[in-house]
This record gives C-alpha cells, sequence and structure tokens, in this order.
C-alpha cells in the first residue's frame, strides 16, 4: 500500500479532487471563485458526492461562540473544501484553511486553487482534531 492509499479519506479526497480536476479542464483559470464554487457543486453532484454548499460554522475562543464562518464545502460533514482562485496560493492561504480546520474541529481539509494554469490542491490535516468534541451536529 502507498502512502496515499493509507491516508483517512483517502478515496473521499481523490473524488473531491477529480472533480475539481475536471471543473479545472472545463472553465480553465481565470474566473472569479463563486463560478468555480458553482461548477464544483454540478461536478460533485453528479458524481454522486453528499455535501453542503457555503456551510455555516460557529467559531469559538476559549468555549465560546464569537461568530461565524462559512466553509465553502462540507463533504459528507467530515471534509472541509476552501476555494481559491489565485495566480498562486500563499502560505496565509495555507494557515487560513488549517485555522478553519481547527475552528471547525474537523479532521481532514482541501485546500482548491483554480487560478493558476493548472489546478493547485493540498491535503490538510489538523493535528489538533478532537473526536470527542464534534463542532458539527
Amino acid at each position: 500500500m502507498t502512502q496515499i492509499e493509507t491516508m483517512k479519506y483517502s478515496e473521499l479526497t481523490g473524488k473531491i479532487i477529480g472533480c475539481a480536476m475536471e471543473v479545472h479542464s472545463q472553465l480553465g483559470n481565470g474566473f472569479q471563485e463563486v463560478i468555480y464554487q458553482r461548477a464544483l457543486e454540478i461536478e460533485m453532484y453528479e458524481q454522486h458526492i453528499s455535501f453542503e454548499r457555503e456551510y455555516e460554522m460557529p467559531i469559538y475562543y476559549k468555549g465560546k461562540n464569537i461568530g461565524t464562518r462559512r466553509a465553502d464545502f462540507l463533504v459528507e460533514e467530515k471534509i472541509s473544501v476552501e476555494l481559491k482562485a489565485l495566480v498562486q496560493l500563499e502560505d496565509v492561504h495555507m494557515a487560513q484553511a488549517k485555522n478553519y480546520l481547527e475552528a471547525y474541529n474537523l479532521e481532514i481539509g482541501l485546500l482548491l486553487n483554480f487560478g493558476a494554469k493548472s489546478l493547485q490542491f493540498k491535503r490538510l490535516i489538523n493535528p489538533k482534531f478532537n473526536p470527542a468534541n464534534p463542532v458539527i451536529t
């Protein structure tokens, strides 16, 4: 078994990335993020992937709700998918996506960038994930 085959939710993240690749191959780069979001919604629906778009999640600080933030996609109530439409991903975008994983208490996330000539994707793991403390209900 390769490392990819042993990663948690690798089959599902692979399907999501495949959907994103199809969207990028059809549209290319140069559109606003919302266009890719709408196209990815169609593609994941056609691939029978269960998701919620713009899922509103609470943000907590020291146990207190301090506001909400919307995830671009929450897939099967376990994977956060954040979209970008930038020429190049920067460290700040990775940090933002990791912060969302921690705030949502999700174990796995994907950061997808449609703005480059080729689709860019990063698989993120939340080292602070606590399965005993689910945020999603």
